[in-house]
């Protein structure tokens, strides 16, 4: 905050100076007011918040990820149908491998620390578009317009672009929705800019029609893309065909929608909640029908211009669950989870699965007495050796987050890894291969 408040000091010192520069400087300089200074502060507070995230993350990256050379570039985005990197056979990325996901934002483990989304714990549905051709449209999807699967720039990672329409739909075949359960998905665009519409949205729905219509209950949460000014995100439903909730909460987007945004939505019963990347936006205890009558997913984009600005999502996962892991840990004495993603083929820990280790930490600190052994499995993609490995190391990961981040004593932990020797389901699908790789806590 020093920083900040010294560059409002030297603000209008540098639009002093910036005067001399020319007529043209000099025009531009009377246009510049109130929005323009709060603009800049805003700026320099975002970056100042950065640049200390960023100084703490080198430490923790120190320990968690030794030999780490700091934050990767972003990789601009070049979409292209007929990528030949994107090739039939490419498994991709996926929920818990995924690599483009660490090299387009900044590992921020500090501020994940106090994330408190926790995912499903049966998974329901899972796509990456792996098994999708480039250039066809997915087919564990169906919609009433158009869409396919294409790669960005050089990442074999899979992505289906959406067409934006008023009456369009995306819908993934997804089982019937339970009652309790979690939704994560990851976007990226080309093409917004300062001209991009205040209309241009994704609006995730959860319906009781299964079709291409809104339905007599549903739920939307529709988050914006605009860059000229922070527009919120929208929440909307209707109960028995009557509307009972219409409203926008504050969210500045801007910068996250840019990048490439991880969105994760809990429902638990009739309580909504919706993050994105670390910062939870909605928390509406009562905004969902009651019982299990919202069962479909669905996707709906509008105010894009066609040809300029494009969407795409990918690493689709929803999941049964979410519920309170320490309540199971402490009465069961175990608790197993695919919600703690690592990067592919490495045992650094991805920021957005904070959540979990948070709540593990959490009954370590209540139950002074426990030891837990912590037990890392893989699917069976690669060496067998390397996964025992790999699976070793995730195990040591985990239990560095929760020595280092929440202070828990390392002689209250131990660890093993499994690798791919104890499936729970098949390695022949994304699905069964998202199961296998897992954590497990063990009361000692």
């Amino acid at each position: 905050m020093k920083t900040l408040n010294h560059f409002l000091k030297v603000f209008p010192l540098l639009l002093f100076m910036l005067a001399f520069c020319g007529s043209t400087n000099a025009q531009f300089l009377k246009k510049l007011g109130k929005k323009a200074q709060k603009a800049a502060e805003r700026t320099v507070e975002r970056r100042v918040e950065r640049e200390t995230e960023k100084e703490t993350d080198q430490a923790l990256d120190s320990i968690l990820e030794p030999g780490a050379k700091g934050e990767q570039k972003q990789q601009v985005p070049n979409p292209d149908p007929g990528n030949s990197t994107g090739s039939d056979n490419t498994e991709g990325t996926t929920a818990n491998d995924t690599q483009g996901a660490s090299e387009s934002r900044p590992k921020t483990l500090t501020v994940y620390s106090k994330f408190d989304y926790v995912p499903g714990d049966k998974q329901l549905f899972f796509d990456n578009f792996s098994n999708d051709f480039i250039g066809d449209f997915p087919a564990k999807w169906n919609t009433n317009g158009s869409g396919e699967i294409v790669t960005l720039g050089d990442s074999p990672e899979k992505w289906l672009e959406l067409v934006s329409g008023y009456y369009i739909y995306f819908i993934p075949d997804v089982p019937q929705l339970p009652e309790e359960y979690t939704i994560e998905f990851d976007l990226m665009t080309v093409g917004i800019d300062n001209k991009t519409s205040s209309n241009a949205v994704l609006r995730v729905a959860l319906s009781d029609n299964d079709k291409f219509k809104n339905g007599e209950n549903f739920v939307h949460a529709t988050i914006p893309f605009c860059q000229y000014t922070p527009v919120g995100i929208n929440m909307a439903n209707h109960i028995n065909n009557k509307r009972e909730i219409y409203s926008t909460v504050k969210a500045d987007l801007r910068d996250e929608t840019q990048n490439r945004p991880h969105i994760s939505i809990a429902v638990n019963k009739q309580r909504f909640r919706l993050w994105v990347d670390e910062e939870k936006h909605i928390d509406i205890p009562r905004i969902v029908p009651p019982g299990s009558v919202l069962h479909t997913l669905k996707f709906h984009m509008n105010g894009f211009k066609d040809g300029k600005e494009r969407l795409f999502i990918t690493n689709l996962k929803v999941a049964e669950g979410g519920l309170d892991l320490r309540r199971k840990l402490i009465s069961e004495g175990k608790v197993s989870t695919n919600g703690i993603l690592f990067d592919s083929g490495s045992a650094n820990i991805q920021p957005q699965s904070m959540g979990i280790i948070r709540q593990i930490s959490q009954v370590l600190l209540q139950e002074r007495s426990m030891r837990l052994n912590i037990v890392g499995h893989t699917d069976s993609d690669g060496d067998t050796e390397a996964n025992q490995s790999l699976s070793k190391k995730r195990a040591d990961a985990v239990k560095k987050a929760l020595t280092y981040v929440y202070n828990i004593a390392a002689d209250r932990l131990e660890t093993d890894g499994k690798g791919e020797s104890s499936p729970i389901n098949d390695n022949d699908t994304a699905d069964g291969k998202a199961q296998n790789r897992r954590v497990e806590f063990i009361k000692i």
